[in-house]
């Protein structure tokens, strides 16, 4: 059986900014409006598809599993950006980046309050 997440949508209060926002602090690239979405492609072929939100949005978890050199860039353009950082999921930790699994990790808000991460190691990869 073949099974791929090919895309989710990702409400925003401005989906313009935030699909800007994601892309600008991975060093990706935002596509072109399709429909009521604008579409920031991962390299693995998984699109983030913004979408305006009405009313409250609750936050959600987005991972993005990145090489140790992409860890550094983006982690880069993280402080660059004066953004707070965390090195666990419930914000406890300011300031600080994770080594889980030998590896390193953080974790970041966007502009709607979703919790970002990059992490440079799978959960349970050991190390």
């Amino acid at each position: 059986m073949t099974v791929q997440l090919n895309h989710t949508i990702v409400a925003a209060y401005d989906k313009n900014t935030s699909a800007r926002f994601l892309a600008d602090i991975l060093g990706l690239e935002v596509s072109p409006q399709y429909g009521p979405f604008i579409p920031v492609e991962i390299p693995n072929g998984v699109t983030l598809d913004y979408m305006d939100a009405t009313g409250d949005i609750t936050p959600q978890h987005y991972a993005f599993l990145v090489s140790e050199d992409d860890f550094d860039a983006i982690f880069a353009r993280v402080r660059q950006a004066g953004l707070t950082y965390w090195a666990d999921p419930y914000h406890r930790r300011t300031g600080e980046i994770n080594h889980n699994d030998g590896g390193r990790g953080t974790y970041f808000d966007d502009p709607n309050g979703h919790n970002l991460e990059i992490l440079t190691r799978p959960y349970g990869s050991g190390g």
